[in-house]
This record gives C-alpha cells, structure tokens and sequence, in this order.
C-alpha cells in the first residue's frame, strides 16, 4: 500500500517538522534569551541533520552519498555543540562563558566539524543498497576526534544535566528530569545505531533513519511544557496548534467543489476561529492569573516571615515586661500574707476585710502575669516541664485553702470530694498541675455568683481524673470549640471577670504535655459548667524533663473529646 511504502518519509517528516515547530516556539516565547536561541539553534541543526539524512538515501550515485554523509556527521558534530550549550547554559537569561570554553571547546567544535567534510574522517563509500543509501564505508583516522568530540559532548551534557537535576528543586526539577529521559534515549541511540555501528563495524546502514531517533526527545520535550510549562511555551503552543487548524480549514474551503462544501467548511473555519480565540483568551487569562498567585505567594511569603519576626519580639517584649511586672506584686503578696496573719500586729475586721480583698486583686494580678510569662515561654519554645512524683490530692487541698477566701467572700461553698481510696502518686510537673486546678476553680468562682463549686479526684483506667462542677454562667454550644483557644472567651465573660483568657489555653498544654486530656461539658448558658482534666498515673513516654516543642501547637485548637 502507499501509505506503507512512504512510511519512511512520513516518520522523517513527522520527527523534522516537530522538532522545527518546537524550536520556533521556543525561539519566540524569549528572542533575548541565551537558553531558548540555543535550542532553537539545536532545533534547526537537528531538522538539516534529519533531512540530509533522508537525502542520503534517496541517490545511488556513491560520491552523492559521500558527501551526504560527510554532511550528517558535519551537523552531528554542531547538534553534539548546541546540545551541550543548552543544557550548560539553562535556565540562564544571558550566557557567561569561560575562557575555556571560548577559546577552548568551540574552536575545537569547529575544527571538527569542518574536518568531518575531509576524507580525514569518511574516505569512501564501499556498497550502497538497490533502493539507495550506503551500508558499508571506509573510515579515515580523524573518525576517532569526531567520535571524541561528538559523544564527549552528549555524555559531558548527559552529566551537567544529572547535576542540574540533583541541586534543582520544585518544578525546574521536574522539567529537567523529563528533559533527561528524553535527552538519554534519543542519544543512546543516534550513538549506537549512526556512530558505534559506522565506525567499528562500517555498517551505515541505520544512518539514514538518524532523525527517527529524535522523536523521543521530542515526545519528552511537549510533555514537559505541556505538564510543566518547560520554556513558558504553553500559549505559543496553543496559538499555533490554532493557526494551522485555521490554515488547514481555509485551504478545505479553496479546495471545495461545490457550494454545499464551500458553505460547511466556511462555517467551519469561522467556528475553529472562534473557538481557538476563545481558548487563546482563555490560556492568556490562566497564565495571568496563575503569575499573580506566584506575585501574591512571594508576598505572603514575605509578608509571613516579617510576621514571624514581630510575634517573635511581641513574644520577648511580654517576657521582658512580665518578668519585671512580677517583682513588686510578690513582694506585696508577702506583706499581706504578713498582715492578715498578724505578724505587724492586730487588725480590726474591718482592714481585715479590704486586706482579704487587696490580696484576691492581687492574687489575680499576679496569676494574670504567670499566664502571660507561659504563653511567652511557649511561643518562644521555652516552657519547661519537669516531672517528679507528686500527691494530687494534697495539690488540690492546698489549691482549695488558697481559693477559699474569695468564694467566701462571694458566699460560695467548696465542696471536695475526695477518692474513696487513696491514689498513688501521679508523675507531674506539680506547679503547672497546681496552676491548672487553681485556674479551673479560680475561674468557677469568678464565672459563679453564688450557689456551690464541687472539686472531685478519682481514679479510672489508670488515669487520675480532676472534675470542678459549678453552677454560675455555663457555656454556650458554639462557644465550647474555642473555650481552650487563646485568647478565647465567651461573649458576656468581661460581666463576671476581668481577664485576657489565656488561662484555659496554658492548662490545655500543661495537661497535653501531661499526656493527658482536659475539656469542658456545659448544658448550656445559666446551668453551670464542668471542667475535667485526666493524667496518666504511669510515666509512659515522658521523660523526666522536657521543653515544650512549637510544632505542636497546630492541635491546639482542635476540641477534646470528653471523657
């Protein structure tokens, strides 16, 4: 059949035309740049390379084909060149070449080239087939430089690519890494099939079919801009795929017989116009966007990492500020505690009374302090844990001496329930555990404006579980997800208590740190409230000491379940 007897020209054709457009493409996405004016060099090289490769096969004339031949290797050697330039010089904009290179390498590229024309290199044609093409030569000894400098130049290039590819990351890498696939087929066989077979064996009998062997480098090139825009390539493409639609639909209406035809196939060719414009607009649009997410992106980035910056110093500000806003409220802590047990002598009921509450106000201060130093310390990675073996249920009495004062004051009953049978001791950091239970009842007495508190201690599963039920304000279901958030605090807190709430969110990385779990039940506002927190009575993973890590910080905000 014709089809089958005009294979050959119908793969050169295919592989020629291809690599042409390719290179053109190319050409036009950047004129100015050193990478794409080198691949269309490279395109240009290979299509002569690839036609005169047909040619030498289509003459039975023996000096014909000497000279054709002569001419493939003149272009392997400049294809050889333009390859390796182009790996060597992309992603660049403008090349910087050594000394070496210019007055090196590209002289002897040159001098090659032009010595592959000599019979230094191909003296004759020995045999040359019935249908045309020569498929037994006699090599001269400049075939050793032609084949030195020709697969010298693909390996070097192969190598240079592998490096690039190595150090390269995100999309570049991909792109480079499709190249390489494409670049180590096509070349493994130009050199085994056009040079290792002719020079050794002199069988040129596959010389010919040279440009073939270019379609994998091809097919791996269109992926790559096609998968990952390899070149910025991808709107040329699709302009030019519209225009030879376009070319091919006018050309059916010039050639039509009769005017039904010429009819359909105008409408035809204004619907493929139509059509392409749409998608060119469409493409333009996308790259457009997708450009100004990158913009948005490197902004955000930047944007991101100064943020980084001044949470980082807010962070050592509060630190700096709390730590000297600690002293003179402990110092006063000590001389109330003096006062109201009468260690400067007797008071009246009255002083009595606005000591009490001159010690609760301060009291709040300073645990307000100690919430902003933790939150400082955890921000910064900072907060220490140090875990010993401690008594919980004298922890909670002494939380509770200590809170009794003010619930008193606000005539609200502490009720303790302790465990029916003793607890073993529980592996904790006893100050940030005590600073949990007084956080937990401090906060029920406050949200509280009378009725009771019940702190209960029991034991489950080998967990030590903590329960403080009051019967104050109680908690809206919306408002539970972001009880434990910093900062979080629900809509009418301020009317019971002043405060920044943190409290809640250093407790939930204290118990979290604990290996434990705390959360919060509520049936609803008006009906009271229950937090619970639970820690494991076995040291399990922890570690006698250690720092709380910042990476942990992302689960947060996620709702604990109850238990």
């Amino acid at each position: 059949m014709e089809i089958f007897a005009n294979l050959d020209l119908f793969t050169v054709g295919l592989t020629v035309t291809g690599i042409g457009v390719l290179g053109f493409l190319v050409w036009l996405t950047n004129r100015r740049s050193i990478t794409n004016r080198t691949f269309f060099a490279f395109s240009v090289i290979t299509v002569s390379w690839g036609i005169i490769n047909y040619l030498n096969y289509q003459t039975a004339s023996p000096m014909d084909t000497l000279w054709l031949l002569r001419i493939v290797l003149f272009f392997a050697v400049l294809q050889a060149f333009t390859l390796f330039q182009f790996i060597y010089v992309f992603p660049l904009e403008q090349g910087n070449f050594s000394k070496a290179y210019k007055y090196g390498l590209v002289p002897l590229v040159i001098f090659t080239a032009i010595l592959t024309l000599t019979p230094a290199v191909l003296k004759e044609v020995l045999e040359i087939s019935s249908t045309g093409g020569a498929t037994r030569v006699r090599n001269g000894v400049g075939i050793g430089l032609f084949g030195l400098v020709s697969v010298g130049l693909v390996l070097d290039g192969l190598l240079t690519l592998y490096k690039k590819i190595r150090i390269a990351v995100g999309v570049q890498k991909s792109q480079l890494k499709t190249i390489a696939y494409g670049v180590s087929i096509t070349f493994a066989l130009i050199i085994f099939f056009n040079f290792f077979l002719p020079a050794f064996l002199d069988n040129a009998l596959f010389i010919p079919f040279g440009a073939v062997f270019i379609l994998p480098l091809i097919l791996f090139t269109y992926h790559a801009i096609i998968q990952h825009h390899f070149l910025n390539v991808k709107v040329i493409t699709v302009e030019v795929l519209i225009m030879v639609l376009a070319v091919t639909s006018f050309l059916d209406v010039l050639i039509s017989e009769s005017l039904i035809e010429v009819l359909i196939r105008v409408v035809t060719f204004i619907l493929v116009l139509v059509i392409g414009v749409l998608l060119i607009k469409g493409v333009l649009k996308e790259i457009k966007q997708k450009n100004e997410l990158q913009v948005l992106s490197i902004k955000l980035k930047s944007a991101n990492e100064k943020l980084k910056e001044l949470d980082q110093a807010r962070a050592e500000f509060i630190s700096v500020v709390s730590h000297q806003l600690r002293t003179p409220p402990a110092t006063l802590k000590w001389y109330l505690a003096a006062l109201l047990s009468g260690d400067f002598g007797k008071v009246t009921a009255e002083q009595l009374d606005a000591l009490q509450k001159a010690n609760i106000t301060n009291n709040n201060l300073i645990s307000l302090i100690e919430d902003m130093l933790n939150v400082s310390r955890i921000e910064r990675g900072r907060m220490e844990f140090d875990f010993v073996k401690g008594d919980l249920n004298k922890l909670i009495e002494s939380v509770i001496v200590q809170l009794k004062p003010p619930a008193d004051d606000k005539k609200i009953g502490l009720v303790y329930k302790k465990p029916k049978k003793s607890l073993p001791e529980v592996v904790m950091d006893g100050e940030k555990v005590k600073q949990v239970v007084n956080n937990l009842i401090d906060n029920a007495i406050k949200y509280s404006k009378s009725g009771s508190i019940t702190i209960e201690l029991s034991q489950t599963n080998e967990q030590a579980k903590v329960r403080v039920t009051d019967t104050g304000k109680g908690i809206d279901q919306k408002e539970l997800e972001n009880i434990f958030s910093k900062y979080g605090r629900g809509k009418d807190s301020k009317k019971y208590a002043t405060g920044l709430g943190l409290g809640l969110y250093v407790a939930k990385i204290v118990i979290e740190q604990h290996e434990g779990k705390i959360w919060v039940e509520s049936p609803g506002r008006g009906k009271g409230s229950t937090f619970a927190f639970t820690l494991p009575m076995k040291v399990g993973a922890r570690a006698e000491k250690k720092v709380f890590n910042m990476a942990q910080k992302s689960n947060l905000t996620k709702k604990q379940p109850s238990g």
